[in-house]
């Protein structure tokens, strides 16, 4: 949580009791409490509360020499407008956090990260290399609970200043909160009066003079009531100095002079030196938090108990984590007020998958170490499993990741170029990640990480700031390899990740290549955008993988303009080679890829210019998700150039997805729905699609689904309206009889088709010669495929006879032979049997073989043509061998 984002300077000075809108800056994404204050009621504790390894809410007033402190009517209910205004305060959310999936709630709980208890040797100890850096904290050391900060430490000295300490991600800015947020409802009663400091404000007012009770009445309207009472507060005091790190301290008597007067003005580096120092008020208790990096800048002499937070080391803290967040059933709210809601069984869906992989993929629960990568497991779930605000994208989610670690982050606040740490970052770890990606490498060993964060470093400074870094951040970004035969190394602790910096490592203009540095005005990336996305396309590297590139665009948002010639001209290289990339027939999954790329730019009208030479979208065997189908509605449900071809054969398409895709269905003219499962309610989106007046379909296949007879009878009420459609597929959709001879009976109310196929639907003669003579009676259809319907040899040779003497009219095709002949669609029915036989009952189809093979042996019997029984020999031969197939021990 960094106070100097989420809470505007003129706030503190004007004291929190005045009403203020929540800024869309930074907060913590582990947040854990948010329930509204109303009126000026009495802050009540919640009604359901639990914590792990220990609670401050069992915590009881110590017996000390201190009662009682603000007993007056006027001091408690300062400090009661105190509590109140700070819970106010600190529940507000950030807008990263609301965006993405239910958030903590009333009567929810919080989970702990550990917090284990270390010594100053341990701090001090310099390790001997990455791995020992990356180890998990030592098994069998007790951790540490809220309520036990303060405890009497093992000699049984008082303990007045703890330093809590943990990399970026660990959870300090969270754990911080929520013991602000315990106090404001009253479950810390060991302390009367909280102040917390933010280091990044203090360290923002320079060497300013000013005194401890200014900085107090400054922030806190509500105690100026209460400041004489400090000194006599003791140990019931409590100051919270969070983010140590932004703060530069000099306990040198030469650099920081002694004063005790918490109203004698000084520097604010100077106030907090003396607190530290025991000096000022030298009774009441320090509580500090700070990166790794800064330990050293407190003498150990003045801290009693240090603290590390280790995050989510215990696997079951992760587990949990993910079973309250992803419980949360208010995920309206939490989606940004979209009024989206996933069902109990999918929050339940979720949670099994989360836990059986934490179970089963370790590398997962090495990144959850992390509690802020599980923050970023649940938005990405939520995003991809369950119903999300329209325009929500992945990239914007890792940007608010990144944006909610390390915006305005320092790498050294002691360093006078004040680096981003950000900005360290992708020169480093940019640098690997690149390297990874055009090498196709995701494992890294010591020497490759080594070498990316050495290298250039010439001056002690640098070696200085590499330190900080590595301490600070780096297992932020890189995760030991835990899968068997890459132990030893190093992964990124997402995969994408890596593809993330490597996209930043090119934004930077670190990548020494024909592209030229973009500017200064980028330094800052994260969280801003370009004026034109044009430019912006012009700072990517092209040997990139495409998936790369929607990390890229996002990073560059709330006006940050980018002037450099040279872009908008690799601009319009790069637009050419899109197009060039939508021309190609690429695989289904690698065209969704391409599709995601769009959809994550959020940019129409370059969608639309670089898609415009796309002609097939093929997506066959790819499961589309309800996420997937408003991608591909999105981007291309807007377009103006009409598809060739939409296949989505096995998609597992529902009608919900159907209505999805509609806009793209509208733009197809030969659309292929094959083997999704279909039933009748899917049939009332078809027929409203085929009745749409912008509606060019031609070539409808919807085989292999259970249309049944009541998904055709509102098939036909399409088909009556439609002009477009011309060939229609409805091969084993479990028509049966009734069917059949619905569409006999309404045939000639549609007057364009010119293909029918109603193969193997089960039904018999009455009905397939029922339907057979509409066909024939039909002005315009050609081709009507009866073939494997239960039909019986007299069946089939009625219709041989019939349509032998129905010149002109359409063919009649239910089996392989026309009279003495081979039927000439005899390699239509092979090709359909071949391409369905996975899915198709094979007893079933074996059986209609051995009937259509027996056709084929009456008619070699009746005929004295040669060269007629050599050809019904060759194809016997075929239909033979796909029986074998059928019946081998393989099948």
């Amino acid at each position: 949580m960094r106070w100097g984002c989420y809470l505007p300077r003129a706030s503190w000075y004007s004291g929190l009791g005045r009403t203020s809108q929540p800024p869309d800056e930074c907060l913590p994404f582990l947040t854990h409490w948010s329930w509204p204050l109303k009126g000026e009621r009495p802050l009540e504790p919640l009604r359901a509360f639990i914590r792990h390894h220990g609670s401050s809410a069992d915590s009881a007033s110590p017996s000390g020499r201190h009662g009682q402190v603000f007993r007056s009517i006027s001091a408690a209910e300062a400090i009661q407008r105190h509590r109140r205004n700070l819970a106010e305060w600190f529940i507000r959310l950030p807008r990263e956090e609301r965006q993405f999936g239910p958030t903590f709630a009333l009567d929810t709980v919080h989970v702990d990260p550990v917090i284990r208890e270390s010594t100053p040797d341990e701090l001090l100890r310099p390790s001997a290399g990455l791995a020992q850096e990356h180890q998990p904290p030592p098994a069998g050391l007790p951790a540490l609970a809220l309520s036990q900060l303060f405890d009497p430490d093992a000699c049984g000295r008082r303990v007045q200043t703890v330093v809590l300490y943990g990399t970026v991600g660990t959870g300090k800015s969270t754990l911080v909160r929520k013991m602000v947020l315990d106090w404001c409802y009253g479950r810390l009663p060991a302390f009367e009066l909280l102040i917390p400091f933010s280091c990044e404000d203090l360290s923002s007012l320079g060497p300013t003079p000013t005194s401890l009770c200014q900085l107090v009445a400054q922030r806190y309207t509500p105690l100026k009531e209460v400041l004489p009472l400090m000194t006599t507060a003791g140990s019931r005091l409590l100051f919270v100095l969070h983010g140590l790190e932004r703060l530069n301290l000099d306990f040198r008597l030469a650099g920081t002079g002694l004063c005790s007067d918490p109203e004698e003005p000084g520097a604010p580096a100077a106030i907090m030196v003396n607190l530290l120092r025991k000096y000022m008020l030298p009774e009441a208790s320090i509580l500090v938090t700070t990166r790794p990096s800064a330990i050293g800048r407190i003498p150990s002499k003045y801290v009693g108990r240090y603290g590390e937070i280790c995050g989510f080391s215990d696997t079951n803290l992760q587990k949990l984590y993910f079973q309250l967040r992803l419980n949360q059933p208010d995920c309206g709210d939490g989606a940004g007020g979209a009024g989206v809601s996933a069902t109990p069984a999918q929050r339940d869906n979720l949670i099994q998958m989360l836990s059986r992989n934490l179970e089963g993929h370790h590398q997962i629960a090495a990144a959850c170490f992390l509690p802020s990568y599980c923050w970023l497991v649940c938005a990405t779930l939520h995003f991809l499993h369950a119903p999300t605000p329209a325009g929500q994208t992945l990239t914007s989610i890792y940007t608010s990741f990144l944006r909610l670690n390390f915006s305005g982050e320092t790498l050294e606040s002691t360093d006078p170029s004040n680096l981003s740490l950000m900005a360290y970052a992708a020169r480093t770890m940019g640098k690997l990640a690149y390297q990874g990606v055009s090498s196709r490498k995701t494992y890294f060993s010591e020497e490759d990480v080594r070498g990316c964060l050495e290298a250039g470093i010439k001056t002690e400074e640098e070696f200085q700031l590499l330190h900080v870094f590595r301490r600070d951040a780096l297992r932020f970004f890189l995760a030991p390899c835990v899968e068997p035969g890459h132990l030893g190394t190093f992964v990124f602790t997402v995969p994408a990740m890596q593809e993330y910096l490597a996209a930043l490592y090119i934004v930077l203009g670190l990548h020494k290549t024909t592209l030229q540095r973009v500017g200064k005005e980028v330094t800052e990336v994260v969280g801003r955008v370009g004026e034109d996305v044009s430019l912006v396309l012009g700072i990517v590297a092209k040997l990139l993988p495409l998936r790369i590139l929607p990390l890229l665009f996002n990073l560059l948002k709330l006006g940050c303009p980018i002037k450099n010639l040279d872009a908008l001209e690799n601009a319009q290289a790069i637009k050419k080679k899109l197009g060039k990339l939508g021309r190609q027939v690429l695989p289904p999954s690698e065209l969704l890829d391409h599709l995601f790329f769009h959809y994550e730019f959020q940019n129409q009208r370059f969608s639309a210019e670089v898609l415009s030479s796309l002609r097939q979208l093929n997506l066959a065997g790819v499961r589309m998700t309800p996420l997937k189908c408003t991608v591909v509605a999105a981007v291309l449900g807007s377009g103006k150039h009409a598809l060739d071809e939409v296949n989505l054969a096995s998609c597992q398409l529902d009608p919900a997805g159907l209505r999805t895709l509609m806009p793209v269905f509208l733009r197809a003219r030969k659309l292929g729905l094959q083997l999704n499962s279909l039933g009748p309610e899917a049939c009332r989106d078809l027929r409203d699609l085929l009745l749409h007046d912008q509606c060019q379909i031609t070539t409808l296949r919807l085989s292999n689904n259970p249309l049944t007879a009541a998904g055709v009878s509102l098939l036909m009420e399409g088909l009556v309206g439609n002009t477009s459609l011309t060939h229609l597929s409805l091969l084993h959709t479990g028509l049966g009889d009734e069917g059949l001879e619905l569409l006999a009976a309404q045939l000639d109310r549609n007057q364009q088709l010119q293909e029918l196929n109603v193969a193997y639907n089960g039904a018999g003669d009455t009905a397939a010669l029922a339907l057979a003579k509409a066909a024939w009676e039909h002005p315009s259809l050609e081709l009507l495929h009866l073939y494997f319907n239960e039909l019986s040899s007299e069946g089939r040779q009625i219709l041989r006879d019939l349509g032998g003497t129905a010149e002109g009219k359409a063919r009649v095709v239910a089996s392989l032979t026309e009279g003495t002949a081979v039927s000439e669609y005899w390699s239509v029915i092979l090709s359909e049997v071949q391409r369905n036989l996975n899915s198709w009952d094979r007893a079933r189809v074996r059986r209609h073989l051995e009937l259509l093979l027996r056709d084929l042996e009456d008619s070699r019997g009746a005929t004295l043509n040669p060269w007629r029984k050599a050809q019904l020999l060759r194809v016997e031969g075929e239909f033979r061998a796909l029986l074998e197939q059928l019946e081998g021990p393989g099948s």
